[in-house]
């Protein structure tokens, strides 16, 4: 490579690198607009829950056959991207195969890399099979459709351009390798196992149109690298990157225990003791300005993590109970209509320098309806079977609490039931001297 090829290629890594740092900071900004909760106990716990499910796939292989060809991608594009490295180094530096010196090191790596971007094309097709021919529920479903259905589309090509590219590539360096009398730089380095399959394709051309080629399929492949790292934050495939840190600050708590307001914990602990003055008024600072959550504002950072973190896959919904029976809930829903509105948000506050103006909208109404909230029935499953620790009943149930206690908006039973509570110290209708009336009939 030429200085003017070496500074062509430090420009277009500073281009790409840049845009991506500038929306890893509104990914931080957004994130930073829930409330704050404190997710740092048990650090042992964390970082085995982080390194079972997020580097070790554990959930995603309850799924055998999805979970395996899962696997096998990801470990594709994390192990090939090592390679990376060297063409970060050999672009701006003008060198070829820099780690060419590690020898059968080296060879052992280019040929397992070569042999991943095989199976990775593998799993890309059957990926897309299952998506677009033999149209599984969870991918054909009402709440995945236009650009969230797409968007899964996109990647598989991606992937796909990725990794011919690279194999293409490589092709035609090995090819030059063995040019009669050497050809520039081109020393013999590395194992080709599936390169060496495609290399003849190259026969009868000359030795200068295959280094083009191979230059071109050089400089495409590491351009689209940086455009795909870009199309992360527009793509639900941020999750490469959040899942991460969402396993680390999930929830540890036992799944159904739920969170108690303390200013409410506080009231009824101050109503139950005789001592305590019944005129005390709480203290301002106990009392939240909302009770619950009705938009994202009111979600804490986790929760809007989660939300950045969803990998669209459906299994929460494919195991939802009210999903089953055909009604309007869809957990996965849930997640992405989250992120829609953080997104808002976020491009409120940049159209404003800053600071969010109302706009009259909220999560709650305009994009989930009460209706999917009162569906739910609390039991877990969306939980249980998120591959990467999502908990959309955590949103579901503050919105719920939004409605309860802030509009007193819980369905006509629910209402019912809390009244008979109240008056009668059970959920049924029958006063306590009548309840135990049906052992004598």
């Amino acid at each position: 490579m030429s200085y003017l090829d070496n500074i062509l290629f430090a420009v277009l890594l500073i281009i790409g690198f840049g845009y991506f740092y500038s929306n890893v900071k509104k990914i931080t900004r957004n994130i930073n607009l829930g409330k704050a909760v404190n997710r740092n106990d048990n650090a042992k716990a964390r970082w085995k829950n982080m390194a079972m499910i997020a580097l070790g796939q554990s959930k995603m292989i309850k799924r055998p056959i999805a979970g395996v060809l899962h696997i096998i991608v990801y470990v594709g594009f994390v192990i090939i991207n090592i390679e990376l490295l060297e063409i970060v180094i050999d672009g701006l530096f003008g060198t070829h195969r820099i780690f060419a010196f590690l020898g059968t090191a080296y060879n052992i790596l280019i040929a397992s890399f070569e042999i991943l971007a095989l199976l990775v094309l593998v799993a890309v097709f059957v990926f897309w099979t299952r998506r677009n021919i033999l149209k599984l529920k969870r991918f054909a479903s009402s709440d995945l459709k236009g650009k969230p259905k797409n968007d899964a589309d996109y990647i598989l090509y991606f992937e796909v351009v990725l990794m011919s590219l690279f194999l293409l590539m490589n092709a035609a360096d090995y090819y030059l390798q063995y040019v009669p009398g050497g050809f520039g730089h081109y020393i013999q380095a590395g194992s080709f196992p599936i390169s060496q399959i495609i290399a003849p394709i190259f026969d009868g051309m000359s030795s200068t149109s295959v280094f083009i080629l191979e230059r071109t399929f050089w400089w495409l492949h590491i351009s689209i690298i940086l455009v795909f790292l870009n199309y992360l934050y527009f793509s639900k495939h941020l999750h490469i990157i959040l899942a991460f840190p969402n396993t680390y600050f999930a929830d540890l708590n036992p799944k159904g225990q739920f969170d108690n307001l303390e200013s409410v914990t506080n009231e009824v602990k101050l109503m139950m003791d005789p001592n305590a003055d019944p005129y005390a008024a709480a203290p301002t600072s106990d009392v939240p300005s909302k009770f619950g959550a009705s938009d994202i504002q009111d979600l804490n950072w986790v929760q809007l993590l989660n939300a950045y973190t969803c990998t669209e896959c459906g299994r929460c919904t494919s195991a939802c109970p009210a999903s089953q029976t055909g009604k309007k809930l869809s957990p996965r829903k849930i997640m992405m209509d989250t992120r829609d509105r953080i997104e808002e948000v976020g491009k409120n506050i940049d159209a404003n320098k800053g600071v969010f103006i109302p706009d009259n909208k909220a999560l709650l109404n305009d994009y989930i309806t009460p209706e999917e909230l009162w569906a739910c029935t609390s039991c877990n499953a969306c939980v249980e079977e998120c591959p990467v620790n999502i908990s959309p009943l955590s949103i579901i149930m503050d919105m719920r609490r939004y409605l309860v206690m802030e509009q007193s908006a819980a369905p006509t039973p629910i209402n019912a039931m809390m009244t008979n509570i109240e008056n009668n110290g059970a959920p049924w209708q029958y006063n306590q001297q009548d309840r135990l009336n049906w052992k004598n009939e």
